[in-house]
């Protein structure tokens, strides 16, 4: 159960983390509070998130992008 768990862990988005992060929240709490809201909602929690993952990662490669300028 230890592998599999740490498999989600190094390759999801991170959402979680980073909202739980933010609120200064358990991120246990903040998993749970996806989980069960998408099963109260029929999974539009789960949108969201998708949404936050590719906000998150655009936002990362934009500072890459523009940390790499050369300034002469």
């Amino acid at each position: 159960m230890s592998k599999l768990q740490n498999f989600f862990e190094r390759n999801a988005f991170g959402v979680c983390t980073k909202i739980a992060d933010k609120l200064n929240l358990p991120i246990s709490s903040v998993r749970l509070f996806f989980i069960y809201a998408s099963f109260l909602t029929f999974g539009s929690p789960l949108i969201a998130y998708l949404g936050l993952a590719f906000l998150m990662n655009f936002r990362k490669h934009m500072r890459k992008r523009n940390s790499s300028v050369l300034y002469y």
